[in-house]
Order: structure tokens, then C-alpha cells, then sequence
């Protein structure tokens, strides 16, 4: 048997990248899955290939910014599959840049994305995560514990996201309910991609040579791949895991050098 055989879990950010790998690790495991998610294209493309490996699926494509917009997530979940056992908070991304060129609404933006889309849903799936002593992770990224110049609002979304989990293990040892996060590095998502491309420009370097280069200058192992982050996450969740409460987890090639 499957470790997640009959647990249901909803994965925010699922069309691509980390959110995806996470989706298909999961269903691969025995869980049913709900992806989330704005491109009902690559949703439908990821629910596709669960299915086809004799996994179960179901995808619901809105934006998590909108204030209902995540209970309307969990109440699909509940619809679909009649429970929730997990919650995967990995929706949001945050614009990088100077601080005197980041705006109001690039703030407020940040912030509606992933920090009120993991509170959101959570609150909604809480009752129910109650009732099967289920798991959320949420998926923060090293820059919450390391802030950059250029990462002022992802710094500040991530740092919120990592005492929102904090403050949700405490409610869960009364609740029993198991809440973690992992903080990613550099993995290979769209976005690394786009950075690279700028990488290897600013260096005059091909794509080929930048990213050896990267990682020298990243004072790193390697580049992540999305399948890293999934295999923490299945771990995390599954029995094995379950002693984990209130972690918050680098998972960055050596990136995070403070302690």
C-alpha cells in the first residue's frame, strides 16, 4: 500500500514548476490530488498525466488573490473527493527589484498572492484537517531567513510565511494537526530560467557556461530540480515524517549560511 493511499490533498501553484512536481509526486503516492492553479491549459495537461499513470486528480483553475477565492478551493476539494488530509501552500510569486521602483500595489500584490492565499485556504481546510489529523506545507523560499536587496517583497512575504507557520504548528499540536515549511533555493523553475538568461548577459556568458557559473557564485552544490522539493514534501506528509512540527526546512545546496 501507498503511503498516502486514500489521503486527499490540495496543491496550490500546480500548473508548473515546483507546484506540478509536488502534484504528480503526491498522486504517485496514493494520494487524490486537487491542483490549483490559474492556467486551466496545464492544469488539465498535469491531471492528464496523473490519470494516465493510474493516479486520481481533479483541478480547479482560479487566481488565490480574490478574498473567497481559496475556500472556494477547499470547497471544491471537499465536493470532489469528500475530505482534505493535506494542504500544499506553494502559490506566489513576488516581483524582484529596487525599493525606491517597487510600488503599492507590487506590495499588496505579494502579499495577496501567497501569504493570504496559504492563510486563506488553510483557515478553510483547517476544520477538516482537523477531523483526519491531516498536514499542511507550505512551500516559503530562503529569502524569508536571508533577505536581499533585490528580493525586498519576496523577503517579507517569506519571513511572514515562516511565522505563519510557526504560529499554525502551535494550533496544530492542540488541533493535531502537523504544519511545516520547506524553503527552496535555487530551482530550476521558469523564473531561474529568466534569471540565468540575465545572468549570462550581464556576464557575457552562454547559457551552457552560466550556469556552473551561477553556482560558484551562489556558493552552492547544484541548481535544484522541482523533484527535490517533492520528494521533502512526500516525506513530510507520510507517516515517516509526522515527528516534523513547526520545521522550517532550507532546502537550497548550501545557499543559507547563517544559522
Amino acid at each position: 500500500m501507498n503511503a498516502l493511499e486514500g489521503k486527499t490533498a490540495i496543491v496550490t501553484g500546480a500548473s508548473k514548476g515546483i507546484g506540478r512536481a509536488i502534484a504528480l509526486l503526491l498522486a504517485s503516492r496514493g494520494a487524490r490530488v486537487v491542483l490549483g492553479a490559474r492556467n486551466q491549459e496545464m492544469l488539465a495537461q498535469a491531471v492528464q498525466e496523473i490519470k494516465q499513470a493510474g493516479g486520481e486528480a481533479s483541478s480547479l483553475a482560479l487566481d488565490l488573490r480574490p478574498p473567497d477565492a481559496p475556500a472556494r478551493l477547499a470547497a471544491f476539494a471537499l465536493a470532489t473527493f469528500g475530505t482534505i488530509h493535506i494542504v500544499v501552500n506553494n502559490a506566489g510569486a513576488t516581483k524582484r527589484g529596487d525599493f525606491e521602483q517597487l510600488t503599492d500595489d507590487d506590495w499588496a500584490d505579494g502579499f495577496a498572492l501567497k501569504f493570504f492565499g496559504a492563510v486563506r485556504l488553510t483557515r478553510a481546510a483547517w476544520p477538516h484537517l482537523k477531523a483526519a489529523s491531516g498536514s499542511v506545507v507550505n512551500i516559503s523560499g530562503i529569502g524569508g531567513r536571508t533577505p536581499g536587496a533585490q528580493f525586498a517583497i519576496g523577503g517579507s512575504v517569506n519571513a511572514a510565511m515562516l511565522s505563519f507557520t510557526k504560529a499554525m504548528a502551535d494550533a496544530g499540536i492542540r488541533d493535531g494537526v502537523q504544519v511545516n515549511a520547506i524553503c527552496p533555493g535555487t530551482v530550476r523553475t521558469d523564473r531561474f530560467h529568466t534569471r540565468l538568461g540575465n545572468f549570462a548577459k550581464e556576464h557575457g556568458l552562454s547559457l551552457a557556461a552560466a550556469e556552473p557559473a551561477w553556482v560558484s557564485y551562489e556558493g552552492i552544490t547544484r541548481v535544484g530540480e522541482p523533484q527535490d522539493i517533492a520528494e521533502l514534501v512526500a516525506f513530510i506528509v507520510s507517516p515517516a515524517g509526522r515527528f516534523l512540527q513547526g520545521a522550517l526546512i532550507d532546502m537550497d545546496g548550501g545557499a543559507t549560511k547563517t544559522i
